[in-house]
């Protein structure tokens, strides 16, 4: 759909303000709808609680476990203890 047929089913005559109209709608979807969703996969390590998780990742959506009796992944619902934030110290 172009702009000027919008415009026409809206019945608006400022080019301007459609313009702005589709410009703010498109950037609403963007934020609403994640651009690039990447699923990692790790072994469970048996003792291990800290795992490496991806450089770029900036949000973490779920956590699954497959779990070897009926071959389903299962999610986590909330981590169990209290997040421990520690500070980097290193220099570099």
């Amino acid at each position: 759909m172009t702009l000027q047929e919008i415009m026409e089913r809206t019945n608006l005559k400022q080019t301007g303000l459609a313009k702005a109209w589709v410009k703010d709608a498109v950037q609403l979807i963007r934020s609403q709808y994640p651009e690039h969703i990447k699923v990692d996969k790790q072994n469970i390590i048996d003792g291990e609680r800290e795992y490496i998780l991806p450089a770029d990742m900036i949000s973490l959506l779920s956590i699954s476990i497959k779990d070897t009796i009926d071959k389903k992944y299962k999610k986590i619902r909330r981590i169990s203890n209290d997040i421990i934030v520690k500070e980097d110290t290193d220099p570099e």
